[in-house]
This record gives structure tokens, sequence and C-alpha cells, in this order.
């Protein structure tokens, strides 16, 4: 039997724990309690998730901010039903609830922010350039991009869709699944030649 106490300490990968992902502000201000209903699937997907893809990125970028990680299916109707910005719990596309599916259709999601980038985006940066970064260096599934400090939901599965999709102009999706992207990857390349080097900023074991 999992305590909330002894989830919030499980240590899903070098560089986060479940309790990072367990804070909802939807769940905090209508008092619902956003806790898993199968705590070792919702493990399991959350480690990939930050093996995979977030370690990665923190690796290469410094700190990444969570916004808005694991939601529980009750918490996630509820916020589908009051219109608070989450897609239906049968929705495809839905990464949020990391305990829903098993098999090939696990899939666990976070909506993020790179501090790093935000300085950058914030002059005047494109959103792709991050984007296609991503692209080739990194196994994730799904990335939709919002307009407020470049936040972007980023997804792991063990099958990867590869899809990119974006509220900032140019809004619409950028990569379709299955899709070669229009950008050659020597055009791609150029769009982040400045950026840190892969895994640099991995810190001593």
């Amino acid at each position: 039997m999992w305590s909330l106490e002894t989830l919030g300490r499980v240590r899903l990968s070098r560089y986060f724990y479940m309790r990072e992902f367990l804070y909802s502000e939807i769940a905090n201000f209508h008092q619902m309690q956003n806790i898993p209903e199968n705590p070792d699937l919702a493990i399991e997907t959350g480690s990939a998730l930050c093996q995979q893809i977030l370690d990665p990125l923190q690796e290469t970028f410094g700190r990444v901010a969570v916004r808005s990680g694991y939601r529980s299916p009750s918490v996630n109707q509820f916020g589908n039903e009051n219109k608070l910005n989450c897609a239906r719990n049968t929705y495809p596309e839905e990464c949020h609830i990391w305990d829903i599916n098993t098999g090939n259709q696990r899939v666990a999601g976070a909506s993020i922010v790179i501090p790093w980038f935000v300085d950058h985006y914030q002059a005047g940066r494109d959103w792709r350039d991050l984007a296609w970064w991503i692209h080739d260096h990194i196994p994730y599934s799904e990335m939709w991009f919002f307009p407020k400090l470049a936040a972007f939901n980023i997804s792991w599965r063990p099958q990867p869709w590869r899809k990119i999709s974006s509220y900032v102009a140019p809004r619409g999706t950028l990569l379709r699944r299955g899709q070669t992207p229009d950008e050659p990857l020597e055009q791609r390349q150029n769009r982040y030649r400045d950026f840190p080097a892969f895994g640099g900023l991995r810190l001593p074991d």
C-alpha cells in the first residue's frame, strides 16, 4: 500500500522525484486529491518520461521547471468538464494521466519551461529552434508549444509519435505523426548551432 508521503519520495530519475509532478493548481484550488489510481504504473511511465526526456534536457539547458505533471483521471475529467484547459480523458493525445493505459498505449507527459530558452524566446527567438533541437536529440512522442514563457507539453510513449504542434505563430502542426521534417537536417542544425552541447551540464556521479 502506497502512502502519499512514500509516493512523493519515489525517485523517478537522476534529477526528478514523483512529488514534483503531483502538484495540481486545479486540485489545490478545488480541494481535490491528485493521487494515482495505479501508483506502480504511474511510476513506471513517469520514470520513462524523466529518464529519457527530462533528464537530457536538464543536463543540456540547466533547470527544467515543471508547470503541470501528473493528473489523476478524476482531476483531469473535472478540468475538462469545467473548461480548465484539460483534454478529455479519452482523447488520444492526453498525456497527463500516466496510469490509465497499459502496454504500448502507455503515455506520460508534462508541461514544462526551460528558463535558459525563455530568455532567448523573450528576446525574439523562434520557438521552432528549440522544437527542432529536441526532435533531433530526444526520443519525445509529442510536443505542443504555448505563447507564455515558451512553455510546452512534452510526452513519452513506448512507440513515439514524433508530432509537433504549437499555439505560437506559426500556429498549427509543424510535424505530423509519421511525417518527414520539411526542413533538412543541416537547416535545422543551423537554427540551434549556438545551443549548449548535448548533455554538457551533466553533474558529477
